[in-house]
């Protein structure tokens, strides 16, 4: 199951594709400055990761109101995560963890998922200023999706 509540959040660089090239997305540039909330998601094209994270973007004022950025991590290329974006508007940064490091840091991992190996599970994770884990959930099914009221009510409470 997903990193605990309480916890340091793990800090991690990856890479995300911009217009401008490949570019590096930091969790601690966060850290005194804004909440994060962390979406894992299994693959890019894929319709409940491309519902969850459209659903995100045409929201992204709220969490952006609530003093939050939004990262969305699979296990994607950058360059395969760009191409979806760009198909589907998604506004929300996108950061490659191709080397499978940061879903085991966070433990949201599924082991070969439909036999094509390990990938990201469905997890959102609410990291304060401060980088430490103040809301942590795993859904069930890679189908489902995670509660995003209680992520908003976790986020209104750390402003």
């Amino acid at each position: 199951m997903a990193i605990k509540v309480g916890s340091q959040a793990p800090d991690f660089t990856l890479k995300t594709k911009t217009a401008t090239g490949l570019a590096d997305i930091k969790l601690s540039n966060n850290f005194g400055k804004k909440n994060t909330v962390l979406l894992f998601f299994p693959a890019a094209f894929t319709g409940v990761c491309t519902q969850e994270m459209c659903s995100i973007s045409g929201g992204l004022n709220d969490y952006a109101h609530l003093g939050a950025e939004v990262i969305g991590i699979s296990v994607d290329t950058p360059f395969a995560q760009e191409a979806w974006a760009q198909k589907e508007k998604i506004t929300i940064p996108l950061a490659s963890d191709l080397n499978k490091e940061v879903i085991k840091k966070y433990d949201v991992v599924i082991p070969m998922l439909a036999g094509v190996g390990d990938t990201a599970a469905r997890a959102a994770i609410v990291i304060d200023k401060h980088g430490v884990v103040q809301y942590s959930e795993q859904t069930a099914t890679p189908k489902d999706l995670p509660n995003f009221d209680a992520v908003k009510t976790t986020l209104a409470k750390l402003r």
